[in-house]
């Protein structure tokens, strides 16, 4: 009887071994799906819901028709000027003037260029199927720099995640004492001067904004990066180091998708309600509107982001100051010297001071590749050699060219063409016979190429006094939930995320950044973490055709052990240092330059050269073409994530083989404070 704890205690350490592989795991998995799931949901049908729009005049038979099929939130206004002042203070989405000869239209790009795609078409065409002249007026137009509106998400991504990892490396460099007393303190002053570095970067270095909005912009941003940061800091006062997964659930996963950048008023309602507590929502809303509305009606995301602000420092207070020093003076003052902020000897403060401003120049360094890469990538889409099929010889194609640059292959018929574009090869063609123009676009293929070539070819076509008729065509037409192809964009960042996480709260949990079965661990991984996204995707959220469930699981797989190893092979060679350059070659590289739902064509030269040699375009072209195409075209994709696998498994197998590594931490919720959920939508 005396041997039987001998013989218990390896069963023990077995269990414990094993749970230290599927807890981290499990961890990663529900995040991931959240993550999954709140990022698609939010952003894969955005259409008009409950939107404001306005209307001056007798009631419009125009306006019944629109309002009919579009959610729209209809208010009437005396006259046409109460119309214009109200869209020029961004209340409006949009108006309909209509007097008895005539009727106008009035967009207002800069409240969501989204917004302007659906409500335009659907106005015009509902006017000249009633027979009335309409006219389209744009008020608060988009700037060159920022032609689709999305400047104020890519501003949200730099002081959204420099805010937060502000908050965790100087929790981290404080040896986990989140409410010291001098923590507000420093978090604020780092806010401003990462709220200095973005606007320098994205407005004075990339252009992404004039030079006129600097200074009204930065204590925006300096707000928006201190709101963040204190509240992080206060969630990690009081749930301990649990708190920095509850700040990046709240404010990364459920926070950022309905930030509404794209417009809030094209979220499903529900997301909508919830953005408006949090600060991506009301940081989204500040930036938008005085960049494009002179900072009117600012009130409502100055009040959030000022709470959350407060409420940080006030619990960050009670935490480092007040509590310790109710408690040192009911002890007598006998016990001061235990609390917080007591005394350190003078090597210690110096090393304290020397940790804390090297965490905040990493993460200072962070923000700024955040506000440099999003930002340089996707601020001003424009297509350049754009693979476009042509039949025959037309005018309209010479004169569209002078406006967008195109690939031009010519077809013998409309049939060949057609099989081009069944091969994912074109992203649309002009069809020219017997003095009759017809422009074919392929919605699958991007979000931006049918708007972008139907504007530019109808504008020649009336250039050139030529006739044209614009039609769609999709080997397999898009999904209701998915009109416009953003899905597989959407679902590629969790994948990629996912796969990181594994490998990084694994070398947390287990203090090893490899082991004899690591690889298969994050094997198994990546194939169940495959499967649960493309459940939540394709069956819960609608999100592709359910005949591509199958062919989707293993896709979905392989991007997932790509990225974990490649993960586990730098954090066996440089440690945690590893997972910040597997952000910043996964995410801050890859992601930006994978080209998602607009293409690889609106991608700059720079980001367009480097997106093959790097797992996010190949993983989104093979799901993409995967899904829509049959397959075509993803040869090249498949075989690039192949070696990426192939190799990191070999060398983290040979790496292995070797009895030293670098130092890892032996806590897990620190090893998912480097591994925070970061992405950018489409």
């Amino acid at each position: 009887m005396a041997r039987r704890p001998a013989q218990a205690a390896p069963a023990a350490q077995g269990r414990g071994g094993v749970l230290k592989i599927v807890v981290p795991l499990a961890v990663v998995l529900v995040a991931q799906a959240l993550l999954a799931l709140c990022l698609v949901s939010a952003q894969q049908l955005l259409v008009p819901r409950n939107m404001p729009f306005g209307v001056s005049g007798p009631p419009s038979p125009v306006v019944a028709e629109v309002a009919s099929r579009a959610g729209l939130d209809l208010t009437s206004y005396p006259n046409e000027s109460a119309v214009m002042e109200a869209a020029r203070r961004g209340e409006l989405y949009g108006a309909y003037l209509s007097t008895s000869a005539s009727d106008t239209l009035v967009v207002v790009p800069a409240k969501s260029f989204f917004a302007q795609t659906e409500l335009e078409p659907a106005f015009v065409a509902a006017a000249h199927k009633l027979h009335r002249p309409v006219t389209v007026q744009q008020v608060a137009p988009l700037a060159s720099s920022d032609p689709i509106g999305a400047v104020t998400s890519l501003l949200l991504l730099p002081l959204l995640i420099g805010g937060y990892l502000a908050a965790v490396f100087v929790f981290k460099a404080a040896h986990g004492v989140a409410a010291a007393p001098w923590r507000a303190a420093i978090l604020i002053g780092y806010a401003l001067v990462g709220a200095l570095l973005t606007d320098l970067i994205a407005g004075l270095g990339i252009g992404a904004y004039s030079s006129s909005h600097f200074w009204p912009l930065l204590p925006c941003f300096w707000l928006i990066t201190s709101a963040v940061a204190l509240a992080a800091a206060a969630m990690q006062a009081l749930a301990g180091k649990w708190g920095t997964l509850l700040v990046a659930v709240l404010f990364i996963a459920v926070g950022g998708p309905p930030a509404g950048g794209l417009g809030t008023y094209l979220l499903p309602v529900y997301w909508r309600n919830i953005g408006v507590v949090l600060p991506p929502q009301s940081a989204v809303t500040l930036v938008n509107r005085v960049l494009y509305f002179g900072g009117n009606d600012i009130s409502t995301p100055l009040v959030v982001l000022f709470l959350y602000a407060a409420a940080g420092t006030a619990v960050i207070a009670w935490f480092g100051r007040i509590r310790p020093a109710r408690s040192a003076s009911a002890a007598g003052g006998t016990e001061t010297s235990s609390a917080p902020g007591a005394a350190a000897s003078a090597p210690s403060r110096r090393c304290a001071v020397i940790g804390m401003v090297v965490a905040l120049g990493i993460c200072a360094v962070m923000q700024c590749l955040f506000a440099t890469t999003y930002m340089s990538a996707g601020h001003a889409p424009k297509a350049s050699d754009m693979p476009f099929g042509a039949v025959g010889s037309s005018p309209v194609l010479t004169e569209a060219q002078k406006k967008i640059s195109l690939k031009v292959t010519q077809y013998p018929d409309e049939a060949a063409a057609k099989s081009a574009m069944d091969e994912a090869r074109v992203f649309g063609a002009l069809v020219s016979s017997g003095g009759t123009n017809t422009l074919i676009v392929v919605p699958s293929m991007s979000d931006l190429a049918p708007l972008d070539l139907a504007v530019r070819f109808e504008e020649a076509a009336r250039g050139t006094g030529q006739k044209l008729k614009v039609e769609q065509y999709a080997p397999l037409p898009l999904v209701p939930k998915d009109p416009f192809g953003l899905v597989q964009a959407l679902m590629l960042v969790p994948l990629l995320i996912g796969g990181y996480m594994s490998s990084t709260l694994l070398m947390a949990a287990t203090g090893r950044a490899a082991g004899r079965w690591r690889a298969a661990q994050l094997a198994g991984f990546a194939v169940i973490s495959g499967l649960v996204v493309d459940l939540i995707v394709c069956y819960w959220l609608q999100g592709f055709p359910s005949s591509k469930f199958w062919i989707t699981w293993p896709i979905a797989s392989l991007i997932v052990a790509v990225v974990a190893f490649v993960a586990a092979v730098l954090q066996k060679l440089l440690g945690p240092i590893g997972t910040l350059v597997t952000v910043i070659v996964i995410i801050l590289l890859g992601n930006p330059s994978s080209g998602g739902a607009s293409g690889v064509p609106y991608l700059p030269a720079f980001w367009r050269d480097l997106g093959p040699y790097l797992p996010p375009r190949n993983g989104y072209i093979l799901l993409h073409r995967t899904i829509y195409f049959d397959g075509h075209g993803t040869s090249q994709a498949l075989i690039n994530l192949l070696i990426y696998l192939v190799v990191a498994a070999a060398v983290l197998i040979v790496l292995d083989l070797r009895h030293s590594e670098a130092k890892v931490p032996a806590d897990a919720m620190e090893g998912a404070a480097m591994s925070v959920p970061v992405g950018a939508v489409p």
